[in-house]
Order: C-alpha cells, then structure tokens, then sequence
C-alpha cells in the first residue's frame, strides 16, 4: 500500500506542477440523464477506457473492476459474474431469484445479475457510478450502477483486427468494422472469439483443460441522424458462453480430482434502443428501450472428487458422489420515457420519467439427492416514476433534487407447491450542493436506495424465515474534483458514510446427506440483519508528467459492518433453533479495508511505449455466515508495445509474480472423507502469472 500512500501524498505537489506535453482528454459519463464531463458529475464516479482494457488484455469486466475503489466481485463460476461496490452485492445464485444490488447495463441493454455476458469485445469505456442511485435506475442500484459503452458508428469507414495469443491456450481473435451507409445512418459491427484452457487441472481425468473458456460475442449497431434534433441508436448482442467450471480442490490447490467437472453456460440475445428527440429550445424527449434472453446452465461436481476415492485413501467416512446442475431461462424487457430540459449546466433544469421493467425466470434444477427434478417460474414487475430538479442558487452554486417511487409486484410457483407474491413500495431520491469554478467541483450528496424484498423457497425453513423485506440505504458523501489549469493533471476525491436498514444477508442450512453427520446439503437463504453501515474514501489521480509519461493511481478505503445481526449460520443449528451468534460489529463479506491501483506508462520514443502498474487488496471475509478470508495481495501488470501509423504489437502480462489470489470461498462446511468431512476453508483462486502477446491493425 505504500505506492499508492505515496501517490496520493503528492497530490497537493502535482497539482501546483507545471507539466509540460498532452492534455489529459475530458471524459463524457453516458449513465447520467444528460451526458456529463466525469469532472462536473457530483458523485463518485471511475470510467475505465479502451486503453485501460487493452493494456491488461482483458476480454471481461472482472479483469478491470480492480482499478476502480471500493469495487469487487467474487466468482463461484467460471468467470466473475457478481459486483459489489462498498461492500455490497450478492456473491452467487442457486435456487432462489435474487435482486441485485449492483445494476449492469450494456449499451442501454438490462443485463443485471447476468454478469457472465460481460464481455469487453469493442468497449470503449466503463461507467462505475457508486452509491445508491435511487433517482437514476432504482431498485437494481442499491450499490450502484456499473455501465458498459461500446464503440459508436462512425460516418468514417474504418475498423481493426485484433489477434491475442497466450500461455494457458488463450486464443483470441476479433474484428471491428464502422462507416456510413447513408449520409444520415452509419453501422458499426463486431465480432469475437476467444478460448483458454483455463489454470486447473484435474489429475483424476488427466486434463488441463476442465475450467476452460469459450466464448463468442457480436454486436451490431445502428445510428441514424437525419437532423441535429433526432437521433436513434440501434444495438443488437449476441454472447455465446461455453465455459468449464471445476474451480474447488479438496487440497486448496489448482489441482481437482472432480469425475464431473461442471460447466458455465450462458447463451445471451439482446437489443436495445434509444431515441433523443429534441422537441424544441426547451426540452428533449428521450426513448430508451432494452429486452434480453439469456438461457443459462450452471453445473457443478458437489463432492469435488471421484466416486471411489476412499480406495485410494483412507477415509474415515465412505465417500457420496452428487452433482447439481441449474438450467435457467431468462427474459427482461425494460422501456423508460423522459423529458429533459435543454439546459446549460449553470441553469434552471429538469427531468420527469417513467420507467418499466418486466421480468420472467424459469428454472430447472437436477439434483442428485433430489426425489425428482425441482422446477420454478418467476416473473417481476417495477413501474416507477421520477423526477429530478437542477436549480441554480448563483453562478456557481447549484442544487440538485431527485426522487424516485417505484411499484414492485412479483410472482412466483414451484414444484414443491411453494408460491409467493409479494409486492414492495419503494421510495429513493437524491439531495446534491455544487459549487463549481473554472477548475473545481465541490459537492455534498445525501441520495437514498433501495431494494425490493423477496423469499427463500426451500420448505425446510421455519415460516419466520420464509420471507425477507426490502432494505434501504442513505448514503451521505462529500466530494471533490479537481483540474490543473493547463489539463494535465485530473483528480477525484469522495468520503462517504452509508446507513442501511433491513440489511439482507445471506445465510446456509445445512442438511444431513444419507444420515451422516456429514456430507450435507448446502441451502443458501436470504435473511434480513437489523442494520449495518459503511464508511470510506474514493481517490484517483492522473497526471500527464510530459508528452512521453504519464502517471495515474487510485485508492479505496472502506470499513462496513453489521449494527445488530444474531445469525444461526455460526450455531450448527438451523433458524429459529439453538444459540444465535452475534454478528453486530462484524465486517460484510467482499468488503476489503483497502484497494489501490498505481502505476504510469512511458513513450521510450514515438513508436515504443512501457506500462506499469500495481494493484492491490486487502483481505476480507466471503461471507457472513462463516470466518474464512481472502488473502491480502499486490500484484504486479506490464505491458511493452511497439506503435505505428496503423498497427500495434504489445506482450502482455498479469499477476507476474504469480501470486495466488482467492475470489470465493467457503468455511460452514467440510467436503473431504478423508478428514471425515471436518469443517475447512475451500478456495476459488484467481488468475496465476498470465502472459500474452496482442496484435492490432487500424485500417
């Protein structure tokens, strides 16, 4: 952490610097009501651009999310498909439909909860809004809002190809190709396929390959402008994930002995629409419409080993051999109509909109230790309206207000004869002071989320501990960012204390296998603790030093925790039953105490270029209902290219120390009959030392 202290403590020293060379280029966020300069936008806010991706060779939004503070994700799969800002976001899905606290959208497509179809194929920045935006999406942006932008049409023909080859079998290979049809529409394509063999082998199978990756995107899009009044934009995706997941060991190591490797499969089809419509000098109508089908298949080897291992071992318990298996069909619809004010930013503004998202869930589990196959349909609806008033108090102070009241009405029918319906009434808003100057913005911020409520389905709960209520979160924050006169150097600052209530938290139940003490069954649930709150601080700098270097570095701080929470989880004992265990006090899962990115890139001449950088993170829990930790780690990222008029050559490398990192874990339950299934910490590690060499050419 010391490099990044030490960026950070030249802050003030930076900015009264004379740099000599290239302006830093201004950065539009598309995920506000009006497009905004990151530097004017009063709220915590990081965007990661193409070149951000490109240096780390990236092909999914979890290799990136570390450069942004407060930001994590966890895996159980074969990629990082589930976000937490400030400490909060699920960490997996298996029966029960989930609301997720971190919203995902993909040019304007509503992909939340399906994180897997997060490819980065033609993305040219990422939007991470952080703390609830209660006024903007609503009740999926509890935490916040995480927005991918791919590349626009162009009335230039132009395009590239890219090819990627690396250790680990990684083979990549995709093309982009953008210019007019018309004078007034232009269309832009682009395709990829990218494949490894993944970083675990399975000894019992003899492979190298059981957590491989392969995936297929495809993205089209359409602009047509006929005037400077009306423009509309068309995206079609297309995500084809034919993933291998055989992630846990019984020996923490990245050697499995699983007879059934599991799988992660996502087959995404997608489109969005947007239409702005200036009406006249006063306001814009503004159209925007999404709808996804995602079919999903996740599957996994439950004993993580093979039937007859207690012939080779000695095992104090026989050995059990299940798999589980989820197969899910997924359709969202969202449509949301606004009008905007045509204001400049020192004056008098509004928006008024109404927002509609409609939502059906179908799944089918095969369970070995189940009577029959478990079945279960699910269907939501949220209707809200909101608002938001821009008012200028002087020239260079502005108050901002938002609300937002959404309905929510859900549905939901099981094989085991469960049914729910419950329906939520929500109210979010925003209260923001600006005070900006020529270089400055100052800025106070209370915002208020929430989430919806929802079920666990599983019968053997207790009736108290069927149904969970929405939770709701104040965030209050202060921030700053800055500009040096001359545009060379960029900084952003935010402290935050966030206050939620009704907190939902996943717990597990435990249930006996065959009559055993163990192996058991491993039934997640959502329960609600009384209270938590957070507090930290989000910091970046960038500083283009001189034509040839450039420097850049930020810093996450944060400390959450439980207020009031008595879990059973701890207890060996089901809900309602035996000792509570107090949780008040206790740190959030995937809440780490800090995380840093620091590092610079440097121009040796006009053609050959050096990146540095460091990331790291503290250690922290996985869960609440068990002790088990992530590791602390720094890891060490480089890139060296050469650069010409129309092609690009760069090696590559992540993690190259080769560190082991931990993205999952588990410590409620023992799975190994050789120790008699004893309770232990199981680990999902993260990338080891990864190398690559990447080929580009514009045309």
């Amino acid at each position: 952490m010391k490099l990044a202290h030490f960026a950070f403590a030249t802050l003030p020293f930076a900015i009264a610097a004379q740099a000599q060379g290239n302006t830093i280029e201004e950065i539009l966020v598309t995920a506000d009501f009006r497009p905004t300069n990151l530097s004017q936008l009063a709220t915590s806010a990081s965007v990661i651009d193409a070149e951000a991706i490109n240096a780390r060779g990236a092909e999914h939004l979890a290799q990136i999310l570390n450069t942004a503070p407060n930001v994590n994700f966890s895996t159980g799969a074969s990629r990082g498909r589930f976000f937490q800002i400030r400490g909060i976001g699920e960490r997996s899905q298996f029966i029960e439909p989930v609301n997720p606290s971190v919203g995902l959208l993909v040019d304007g497509i509503d992909l939340t909860g399906i994180g897997g179809a997060a490819t980065t194929l033609d993305i040219a920045q990422v939007e991470i809004l952080r703390g609830p935006q209660g006024t903007l999406y609503g009740a999926n942006a509890l935490a916040g809002l995480i927005n991918m932008v791919s590349a626009a049409p162009t009335q230039e023909f132009g395009g590239e190809v890219n090819a990627t080859l690396g250790d680990y079998n990684i083979q990549t290979l995709s093309g982009a190709i953008s210019g007019g049809l018309t004078d007034t529409l232009s269309a832009r394509v682009a395709l990829e396929q990218h494949s490894s063999d993944g970083y675990q082998d399975n000894a019992y199978l003899n492979i190298d390959d059981n957590q491989n990756i392969d995936e297929q995107t495809a993205r089209a899009k359409l602009r047509w402008q006929p005037s400077d009044s009306l423009q509309l934009d068309v995206t079609g995706l297309y995500v084809n994930v034919d993933n291998g997941y055989d992630a846990f060991s019984l020996d923490n190591t990245r050697t499995t002995l699983s007879d059934n490797p599991g799988h992660d499969r996502a087959e995404t089809t997608a489109g969005s629409a947007r239409l702005q419509w200036r009406l006249n000098d006063a306001v814009s109508l503004v159209a925007l419409g999404s709808h996804a089908q995602s079919d999903t298949e996740y599957g996994f080897d439950e004993d993580w080993t093979y039937a007859d291992i207690c012939s080779d071992f000695t095992c104090i318990y026989d050995g059990y051999s299940s798999t589980d298996n989820y197969l899910r069909d997924i359709d969202n619809t969202t449509a949301d109509l606004r009008l905007v004010s045509n204001n400049e930013r020192h004056e008098f503004g509004w928006v008024a909109g109404v927002y509609y998202r409609d939502q059906n869930e179908s799944l089918l589990r095969e369970y070995t230790y189940a009577s029959g196959d478990f079945t279960s349909d699910f269907s939501a609806e949220n209707t809200a309206l909101y608002g938001q008033l821009d008012i200028p108090l002087s020239a260079a102070l502005k108050l901002v207000t938002g609300l937002r009241y959404e309905e929510r009405s859900a549905d939901y029918r099981d094989s085991d004869e469960v049914s729910f319906s419950p329906e939520d009434d929500m109210l979010g808003g925003k209260l923001a002071l600006e005070y900006h100057t020529d270089t400055t913005l100052y800025y106070g911020l209370i915002s208020r989320g929430y989430k919806a409520g929802g079920f666990n389905s599983n019968t053997a709960l207790p009736e108290s501990s069927r149904e969970y209520q929405p939770e709701f979160l104040w965030n209050y924050e202060v921030g700053a960012k800055f500009a040096s006169n001359d545009s060379r150097i960029t900084s952003n600052i935010a402290v935050f204390y966030q206050d939620r209530d009704d907190v939902q938290t996943k717990q597990s139940l435990l249930q006996q296998i065959d009559g055993n003490t163990c192996p058991c069954s491993f039934e997640d649930y959502t329960t609600n603790a009384a209270a938590g709150h957070s507090y930290g601080l989000e910091a970046d700098i960038n500083w283009q030093a001189s034509e040839a270097l450039r420097l850049f570095a930020s810093l996450g701080l944060l400390r959450s925790e439980f207020d009031d929470f008595q879990s059973f989880a701890h207890a060996d004992a089901n809900p309602g039953e035996g000792e509570a265990y107090d949780l008040s006090g206790h740190d959030l899962p995937h809440a780490p105490h800090y995380q840093f990115t620091a590092g610079g890139e440097y121009f040796f001449t006009d053609h050959w270029f050096a990146q540095l950088e460091v990331e790291g993170k503290d250690s922290f829990y996985f869960s609440s209902r068990h002790e088990a930790q992530a590791d602390a780690y720094e890891l060490l990222n480089a890139r060296l290219g050469y650069t010409a008029a129309h092609w690009e050559l760069a090696l590559w490398g992540r993690n190259l120390t080769d560190e082991d990192t931990q993205t999952r874990g588990f410590g409620a339950f023992g799975n190994d009959p050789r120790k008699g299934y004893a309770t232990e910490p199981y680990y999902q590690f993260g990338e080891p030392r990864v190398v690559g060499l990447s080929g580009t050419y514009r045309f």
